[in-house]
């Protein structure tokens, strides 16, 4: 049976954290914390999304961003702050940005973009650990031996499986309006030669 994704937000106000959590709650398994040194208490393998606010009384929520991907939690994080983005945001370690006020939408599309990369990069990491199987048995073993192996016909099928999934998660990402968005972006802003 699967689980519903984990939401941990972290936010000093706690009429704005509970307000988060009650437009997460129907899709989530949501927690909130009141100040990042509880945030960080919360923090476990189990937390898929952690909304972040930057200025919190105590810890900052550059500190416990800090001290999450110190400690190479599994999770993906997004800043939810009033802290209007400067230049020092390059070297932080989150996922996504969004600058308060944000709206019930706001905030369930940065969740699912979240949710939805996770799943693309754990597809990755599989498909690229079967290819590399595959490119080892392809090196080491015959055309023959392959051929007459039910184990390398199971790699080739579940190589194909995942790539068509990886392909498909690729495709729903950049249907997503804020990656047509990024791009246009990109394009419109390139990078110096």
């Amino acid at each position: 049976m699967s689980r519903n994704p984990h939401v941990l937000i972290v936010e000093d106000e706690p009429d704005l954290a509970n307000l988060y959590a009650a437009w997460l709650t129907d899709g989530y398994a949501v927690e909130t914390a009141y100040d990042g040194t509880t945030g960080l208490d919360a923090i476990d393998e189990s937390v898929d999304v952690v909304l972040l606010d930057r200025r919190m009384p105590g810890l900052s929520g550059d500190t416990v961003l800090d001290t999450i991907r110190e400690q190479h939690v599994d999770c993906r994080i997004a800043m939810v702050t009033a802290v209007e983005p400067d230049f020092d945001i390059v070297e932080m370690g989150f996922d996504d940005y969004l600058v308060k006020p944000v709206s019930k939408t706001d905030l369930t599309t940065v969740v699912d973009q979240l949710l939805l990369r996770s799943t693309y990069d754990e597809q990755l990491q599989e498909y690229f650990a079967l290819a590399a199987k595959k490119a080892l048995l392809d090196a080491q073993k015959t055309e023959a031996e392959r051929s007459s192996s039910r184990e390398y016909e199971r790699l080739e099928d579940r190589l194909a499986v995942v790539r068509t999934k990886v392909d498909d998660t690729m495709e729903e990402l950049f249907d997503q309006d804020v990656y047509h968005r990024l791009c246009q972006d990109i394009s419109r802003n390139p990078s110096p030669s």
